[in-house]
């Protein structure tokens, strides 16, 4: 599970007015409050600079809020960020990956650094490389491999070791319709063995196929936390994109 409250995140920016710097601060997460619940996909949408990758990334430990927090399988992230990565598979399209491993390596390296015994870990990575359609180019270098190829390694990296709650920033942005779909399978699959998985997304029609909870996101202010249904249910626009446009205009 995974439960944010009152997450705020504030940067400072410095603009030049003629000869003299002026600092001001800016919220990119605003007092942000919601729950994903396991067995559930929760969908976290909004446009870009909303806040939604900031929001992410503090939920998986990788930067500190400002004020507030985040429950994450019952490890309070303000309480240490290493021992919430434990807990965590972060996926997100500008993983990077080490060019000069192939995804065996990769997967060898990642393993030792979660621990994994070496029979499990061999389980678990045939397993995915299967699942993925990894190994017909297991072999082959990282930087060798085309996009699609990457973020299936990617995927596998993030939950090679069987992570409780999955977070994944746009995974599908920029691949095939192939690649694309076996993401969503094994994001549907995770839903099914009661991980907790919350998303976001640029694509509607991901949304649809995958959304059970929802959150909308814009200038780092949440405008909507419901159920999908409920939020199908309220539309007044004729689809998901102009029904998420129009809530948008309005906020």
């Amino acid at each position: 599970m995974i439960q944010v409250q009152n997450l705020t995140k504030s940067f400072k920016v410095v603009t030049k007015k003629g000869f003299k710097k002026e600092t001001s601060t800016v919220n990119a997460v605003n007092n942000v409050s919601f729950e994903c619940r396991p067995g559930r996909i929760f969908s976290l949408l909004g446009p870009n600079g909303a806040g939604k990758t900031t929001t992410l990334r503090i939920i998986a430990g990788i930067i500190n809020p400002s004020s507030g927090t985040a429950i994450v399988d019952n490890v309070d992230i303000s309480k240490g960020n290493e021992d919430v990565k434990n807990h965590i598979g972060f996926l997100t399209g500008s993983t990077g990956l080490y060019e000069r491993l192939n995804a065996d390596e990769t997967l060898d390296f990642f393993g030792k650094i979660y621990r994994i015994p070496e029979t499990k870990l061999k389980e678990r990575k045939e397993y995915l490389f299967e699942k993925l359609g990894i190994n017909e180019f297991r072999k082959k270098r990282i930087g060798q491999m085309s996009t699609g190829m990457k973020q299936k390694v990617s995927i596998a990296r993030t939950l090679v070791h069987d992570p409780e709650v999955l977070i994944f920033d746009e995974p599908t942005s920029g691949l095939d319709v192939i690649t694309a779909e076996s993401i969503i399978d094994l994001i549907r699959e995770s839903k099914q063995n009661g991980k907790t998985v919350i998303f976001s997304s640029h694509i509607m029609s991901e949304v649809d196929l995958l959304c059970d909870d929802l959150a909308i996101i814009n200038k780092g202010n949440v405008i909507y936390n419901d159920s999908f249904e409920n939020f199908k249910s309220e539309m007044k626009a004729e689809n998901l994109t102009q029904e998420f446009i129009n809530r948008i205009k309005e906020a």
